[in-house]
C-alpha cells in the first residue's frame, strides 16, 4: 500500500462507502439495531473479535449470519452446548488405513474452526474448558493439537453470542477470554416503532437475499486502511488517562472508582480504544481519530473489564454505568503547543 497522503484519503473514502453499502444491505435481513452492526463491522476491521450479550430472540445469531453472507467468506456456526469437547471445536487426530498398503496412521480431521467466521452460539452455555479452546484460536490465530500446529486462514474472526448470566443454565466466562474480545457488545430490546417492523416483516414469510460486498481481500485491505488513520500523542494520553483511573490503587483513581471497582482495566483495553477509535474515524471517512471516538468505543471496550463490587451491585451500578462515570469524569487533557 502507498503512503502517499492521496492514496489514503482514496481508499478511507472508498472505505467509507462501502460500510454504508454494507449497513443498506444488512438493513434488508435486521431491523434496526444499527449501532450494534457498526461496533460489529469496527471490530472485524480492527482483525479483533466481539461478544453479543443479550436475551434469546433479538436476532443475535441473524446478524452474524447475515455479516457473513455480505462479507462472503467461509462461515462456521458452532452451538455451544454442556457436552461440547474442545476436540469438537479445534478438530481430531483420526486413525486412517491406506487402501493400498493398508498401513494405519493418524491424521488430522479439522473442526468447525478451521473457517474465516466462527459464529461461538450461545458461548456461555459450555463449560470453562471448552470455552478455553478458543483461546489460542483468538490470540494465536492458531490451533495446536498433540505435537502439530496448524495457521488458520486470514482474515480470521469470532464473533460469539452470549445469554446473560443470571439466566439457568449458564457458566460465566473467565476474565482471560472476556479479555481476548475487544468488543463486549449489548444487544438490546429494540423500539416500538423497529419491534412493530420486525413482526410485520417476518410474518411474511419472505426473506430478501443479501448480496455480497466484500472479499476477503477486501477485508484485509481495509485493516490495512484502520492501521493508517493518524492518531495524536494527545488522544492517545485520553484513552491510556480513562484506562489508568479504572484501576482503584492508581493515584488518579475518583472516588467512586476506589470504592465500586476491584480491579480496573489493562493496558489491552487502551490499545482496543485505540484501535476501536481508528476504525470508527474510517468508517466515517475521517484521516485522524478524535477524541469523540475515543468516548464511542468506551463502553464496548471496557464494560467487560472492570470488576464491580458489591457496593457497586447494591447501588444498582453496573459496568456500563461505571465507564460512564468515568468518561464525565476524565477530561480531555491540555493541549500542548
Amino acid at each position: 500500500m502507498s503512503n502517499s497522503p492521496v492514496n489514503i484519503e482514496e481508499l478511507v473514502a472508498d472505505f467509507s462507502n462501502k460500510c454504508d453499502l454494507m449497513m443498506k444491505e444488512m438493513a434488508k435481513a435486521i431491523i434496526g439495531q444499527k449501532q450494534v452492526i457498526h461496533e460489529m463491522l469496527a471490530a472485524i476491521c480492527c482483525r479483533a473479535h466481539c461478544l453479543l450479550v443479550g436475551v434469546p430472540g433479538l436476532a443475535k445469531t441473524l446478524m452474524v449470519r447475515a455479516i457473513s453472507q455480505i462479507i462472503h467468506l467461509s462461515f462456521r456456526r458452532i452451538q455451544f452446548t454442556p457436552d461440547l469437547m474442545p476436540s469438537d471445536i479445534t478438530g481430531t487426530n483420526v486413525m486412517q488405513e491406506d487402501e493400498q498398503t493398508h498401513r494405519r496412521s493418524f491424521q488430522f480431521l479439522r473442526g468447525p474452526i478451521f473457517a474465516n467466521i466462527i459464529l461461538a452460539d450461545e458461548i456461555n452455555r459450555t463449560p470453562p474448558k471448552t470455552q478455553a479452546a478458543l483461546l489460542e484460536a483468538m490470540q494465536e490465530k492458531q490451533v495446536s493439537v498433540g505435537n502439530e500446529t496448524f495457521s488458520l486462514a486470514e482474515p480470521f474472526f469470532v464473533i460469539a453470542t452470549q445469554n446473560p448470566i443470571e439466566q439457568e443454565g449458564t457458566y460465566p466466562l473467565p476474565e482471560a477470554q472476556l479479555d481476548r474480545f475487544m468488543f463486549n457488545i449489548f444487544v438490546d430490546y429494540p423500539q416500538q416503532e423497529e419491534e412493530e417492523e420486525i413482526i410485520r416483516f417476518t410474518t411474511l414469510g419472505s426473506y430478501k437475499e443479501l448480496q455480497p460486498v466484500f472479499t476477503a481481500q477486501d477485508i484485509l485491505r481495509m485493516q490495512e486502511v484502520v492501521g493508517h488513520i493518524a492518531v495524536s500523542d494527545y488522544v492517545i494520553k485520553y484513552a491510556t488517562n480513562i484506562v489508568r483511573a479504572s484501576r482503584p490503587k492508581d493515584e488518579r483513581a475518583p472516588k467512586f472508582v476506589r470504592e465500586m471497582i476491584d480491579w480496573g482495566a489493562g493496558p489491552r483495553a487502551g490499545q482496543a480504544l485505540v484501535m476501536g477509535a481508528r476504525a470508527m474515524a474510517a468508517m466515517d471517512g475521517r484521516l485522524n481519530v478524535d477524541p469523540q471516538d475515543i468516548r464511542d468505543v468506551a463502553i464496548p471496550v471496557m464494560r467487560h473489564r472492570l470488576g464491580a463490587n458489591f457496593q457497586a451491585e447494591a447501588e444498582g451500578i453496573d459496568t456500563v454505568e461505571l465507564v460512564r462515570m468515568l468518561l464525565h469524569e476524565i477530561p480531555e487533557p491540555k493541549m500542548t503547543r
